[in-house]
């Protein structure tokens, strides 16, 4: 039977590691919410500038020359924005992440370069002997757009010089509290669908003309797919590491009522063997 006075110890250690765990949820629970508004709120957004990207260059037709981000053409080598988190503690979020964007690696036959935004998908593909052109760490829990310029301008400019002819952007999505699913999304070149509005593409008014606007929106959407993929991936952060502080701390207090247990049994018979060696001296006695 192990000693009571190595069980206090244990029973103490994991009280201070179950008040750790509850600080921390509670910490994550506060930052989520804001971090959940941020990604859904900035959704609308990215879906409306898809939308008109898609308009326009259905107004441009066959025979005007495609902006370079838009351009087809064959690919030699590829980009991926590998986007995780820079701590831990976050259930299997980053290895997710990871995992996705190390099989989609494997998949090629033919050079993939990457750009970390994020310690630990930084640190993995590091470990993997992976080409990580560029990291970016630190960026915070609220990010602005300004702050995120830098990343989309190394993509656009690499793509743009015929560098890589394809760029992916990996990142958890959020979905729920409980759920956050890794995809990968093609960046560019801008995949154009065919548009729904077509009756509606007559109303535009550009000035001063479609080709300016669609070139001066092609950069902002670049701008505004990254930026709302390290929001999601924020969100998502916040939630999976609030989930994962609870069910710590759940099993921390599982823990303890194992050892409290085991501990009163330990009091139990000692107890009793103080008895028997009382009542043996007792009986010598007599």
């Amino acid at each position: 039977m192990i000693s009571t006075r190595i069980l206090r110890r244990r029973i103490r250690s994991v009280q201070s590691t179950a008040k750790i765990t509850r600080a921390m949820e509670m910490i994550a629970t506060a930052k989520m919410k804001r971090a959940q508004e941020q990604a859904v709120c900035g959704r609308p957004y990215s879906d409306k500038i898809s939308q008109l990207i898609t308009d326009l260059a259905a107004i441009q037709g066959t025979g005007n020359v495609l902006h370079p981000l838009m351009m087809q053409r064959d690919v030699k080598k590829i980009a991926v924005i590998h986007i995780t988190s820079d701590k831990g503690l976050c259930g299997g979020l980053n290895s997710n992440v990871n995992r996705l964007t190390g099989t989609f690696i494997l998949s090629q036959q033919i050079p993939v370069t990457l750009v970390a935004i994020g310690k630990k998908g930084r640190d993995f593909m590091m470990r993997a002997r992976r080409d990580v052109k560029a990291e970016f760490t630190k960026l915070g829990d609220h990010p602005k757009l300004f702050d995120i310029l830098p990343i989309s301008r190394i993509v656009m400019d690499d793509y743009s010089a015929g560098r890589v002819d394809k760029v992916y952007i990996a990142y958890s999505k959020f979905v729920s509290t409980m759920t956050q699913q890794p995809v990968m999304e093609q960046l560019l070149p801008a995949e154009i669908k065919a548009s729904e509005n077509k009756e509606k593409i007559s109303d535009y008014i550009f000035e001063p003309n479609s080709d300016f606007v669609l070139g001066e929106l092609i950069p902002r959407y670049v701008d505004t797919k990254i930026y709302h993929a390290i929001l999601e991936s924020i969100a998502s952060e916040q939630s999976a590491r609030m989930v994962a502080m609870r069910n710590a701390t759940d099993n921390a207090q599982d823990v303890l009522q194992e050892l409290t247990l085991v501990l009163n049994k330990a009091r139990q018979e000692a107890i009793t063997n103080e008895l028997l060696d009382i009542n043996g001296g007792l009986a010598v006695l007599q």
